[in-house]
């Protein structure tokens, strides 16, 4: 999500601009499943898998058709076989999911709705103002997200490179969701600065950020898969290593998403938070904004995205949009996927692959 600030008050809102999902902190996570088995038990390329997403494929849009069914993905059943998750606002709408869809048990979980995305955990400060050159996962957006009485902002999440060009990966709306004149008088261009810490952490007032990238408008939304936007780093502010706070530098390699993986991110609000991805291939609606706190611009409904526990929003929180997702491992861990949304109960991710793919880039790693 990404967070407002009401500055005529100053308050700090949860005004948090996903879909339906939220984030949250650190989380008990289970064993990593045994060496060697990962591909033939988890993964998509698994054809037991494969089976199972064609037929939530097949069955989604009927499912989604009662309004308060709001997504589906492919999991693991209680008998270790793959299942076909659907989301549910309520028990009443959970009863009416079929036990079975063509052979394949459905499982239904209860969240509320997702959306795209507190208080800074204790430790490492992911909202200070850091010495430049700064490290990412850290508090950021566009210096002018500031409409309707609130600001706005999240995390400037990760360093790719395209072409010749480093850049700050972070999402959609976090960067440029600004498309209406509206309440500021003002809309995300390319050239504008995208500033650290985010609005929402200096009190609404720009002049206490500072500049760190320039955004380049790309418009991902809403006519692709993926909530994704960049900024092209401004020499010296941003180390060119790609360094994430209490991550590190990562690995230039990625990683598809598997069911069970232990994963992190690093963000503004929850700071290092771990967790465990719980479906894939998941079919999710979000609802988006035309500026910071500002009226509906357009719900996009996204295929083939990861599902992630988040459990009282301890992996994901308001705040935490842009962050990027890899693997738990300590040093220089591969990315898996791109946070943009979530509820109470579950995170959601686009796929790296598909995030680098929109850009034609690569990770800055080793």
């Amino acid at each position: 999500m990404r967070h407002s600030f009401r500055f005529l008050l100053v308050l700090v809102v949860l005004a948090l601009a996903f879909g339906s999902f939220v984030g949250c902190s650190k989380e008990e996570t289970p064993a990593a499943p045994p060496s060697g088995q990962t591909d033939l038990l988890m993964s998509a390329s698994n054809p037991s898998f494969q089976r199972a997403m064609a037929i939530q494929d097949k069955h989604t849009a009927k499912l989604m058709a009662d309004p308060e069914i709001i997504g589906t993905a492919t999991t693991i059943g209680d008998d270790g076989a793959p299942a076909i998750m659907v989301l549910a606002l309520n028990e009443e709408a959970g009863r009416k999911v079929p036990a079975t869809l063509d052979g394949i048990k459905t499982k239904v979980f209860l969240t509320d709705r997702i959306v795209a995305m507190g208080k800074p955990p204790s430790g490492t400060s992911h909202t200070a103002k850091q010495t430049p050159p700064i490290q990412l996962g850290t508090s950021g957006g566009w210096r002018y997200d500031l409409a309707n009485g609130y600001c706005c902002g999240g995390t400037l999440g990760s360093l790719i490179q395209v072409g010749g060009q480093k850049r700050i990966l972070s999402n959609y709306h976090v960067f440029e969701a600004d498309i209406v004149a509206g309440g500021n008088n003002l809309v995300a261009t390319t050239g504008d600065y995208i500033i650290q810490p985010g609005l929402i952490d200096v009190n609404c007032a720009a002049t206490s950020a500072q500049n760190v990238a320039t955004l380049v408008k790309t418009s991902s939304l809403p006519n692709n898969n993926v909530d994704c936007s960049s900024a092209t780093i401004i020499a010296g502010m941003v180390r060119d290593d790609g360094a994430i706070l209490e991550v590190g530098v990562l690995s230039s390699s990625t990683v598809a998403a598997y069911l069970n993986q232990l994963v992190k991110k690093s963000g503004r609000t929850t700071g290092l938070t771990r967790s465990k991805v719980s479906g894939l291939n998941a079919t999710i609606s979000v609802a988006y904004e035309n500026e910071c706190a500002g009226g509906a611009a357009f719900t996009k409904t996204f295929t083939g995205q990861i599902l992630i526990a988040n459990k009282a929003s301890k992996f994901l929180g308001g705040g935490d949009s842009g962050s990027l997702m890899v693997e738990d491992i300590t040093t220089n861990p591969r990315a898996v996927g791109l946070l943009f949304a979530g509820s109470s109960s579950l995170a959601i991710a686009n796929p790296i692959n598909a995030v680098l793919s929109f850009f034609g880039a690569t990770m800055v790693g080793i």
